[in-house]
């Protein structure tokens, strides 16, 4: 019988795990350096410090802002087949590509070595090769599952960040400044989608045209919300129309596609069930409701059983 002392014994442990929780997350997110209050403060007190370290600091900024636009300001264009793939994938850096063409090769030769070893020469020939194959392919695969799962995010991000854009630009900012704001503020949310924000500043600040550093943006993510996203915010540009109200029905269209594609996977969930059900619960399920009565015909018409007589 539940009494009312054990609904608020139930109910106390209730809050105080959730503000154990709440208090560890809010601790752990302002000490990390993602977060936007902590960002604010050290460029505070950054700009607080005496002329030395400021230039000092510049000279760090400057020295990084070079490092990075080694290769970020680089036209897709301009960028080999497998450089635009790892840059989809978000593998930017130049030696990416450099472990990526490593793996290939290592794996293979892996999986050629280690089934010889184990099966013999004659017997191993055909599990070396299929383990070579699939040491080749395996780097491939997960580049394009890092592109899937990075697309993705990016495209259900986008809404959220389309919105935030419009608060920044009917606040009195800047396209520019309104972009930085919006890289700065999803970081947490969404770091995908900000870093590919950041990446846009960065080329402008490089000497890009903004027009070139929002195609590139299209060309680096390959996700096709963004490409009318850099369609229509061209076409604002060239014909002079309100970009707030241009990104304001650009949002509510990828809102409505994300709704659409939620609903899209949640319709699959019955279908994608049906494996599961099949071998996994459907075989307990006949082992429990059919397997007493197998127990029974095996022992009424086995040996000594009521049906065959009692004969033995």
């Amino acid at each position: 019988m539940i009494t009312p002392s054990l609904v608020l014994a139930l109910l106390a442990v209730f809050a105080a795990v959730a503000i154990i929780a709440g208090s560890l997350t809010f601790l752990s997110l302002e000490r990390s350096a993602l977060s936007p209050i902590r960002r604010r403060l050290e460029v505070s007190a950054r700009s607080a410090l005496r002329p030395e370290s400021v230039a000092a600091t510049s000279a760090a900024t400057v020295a990084l802002f070079k490092r990075v636009s080694t290769f970020i300001p680089k036209s897709p264009k301009q960028m080999t087949k497998l450089q635009r793939r790892l840059s989809m994938a978000g593998y930017t850096k130049p030696q990416h590509v450099v472990v990526y063409s490593i793996a290939e090769v290592a794996l293979a030769v892996m999986g050629f070595l280690i089934p010889m070893l184990i099966f013999g020469l004659r017997r191993g020939m055909l599990y070396s090769a299929l383990g070579a194959i699939a040491g080749y392919l395996a780097p491939g695969l997960i580049v394009d599952r890092a592109t899937t799962r990075r697309q993705k995010a990016i495209r259900n991000g986008l809404p959220d960040a389309l919105d935030l854009l419009i608060v920044c630009l009917e606040a009195g900012l800047a396209l520019d400044q309104a972009i930085l704001k919006c890289s700065e503020e999803l970081q947490i949310a969404h770091p995908q989608l900000a870093e590919e924000m950041r990446l846009i500043n960065v080329e402008t600040r490089a000497g890009k045209p903004r027009l070139e550093a929002f195609k590139n943006f299209a060309s680096r993510t390959g996700v096709d919300d963004v490409r009318a996203l850099v369609s229509m915010l061209i076409q604002t540009d060239r014909f002079g129309t309100s970009i707030a109200q241009a990104l304001r029905t650009h949002a509510e269209v990828s809102r409505t596609k994300r709704r659409q594609r939620a609903e899209e996977a949640a319709a699959k969930i019955g279908v994608k069930l049906v494996f599961p059900l099949v071998f996994c619960l459907f075989p307990a399920f006949y082992v429990v409701t059919l397997g007493p009565a197998v127990i029974k015909f095996s022992q009424a018409f086995g040996a000594g059983g009521f049906a065959s007589g009692g004969l033995k």
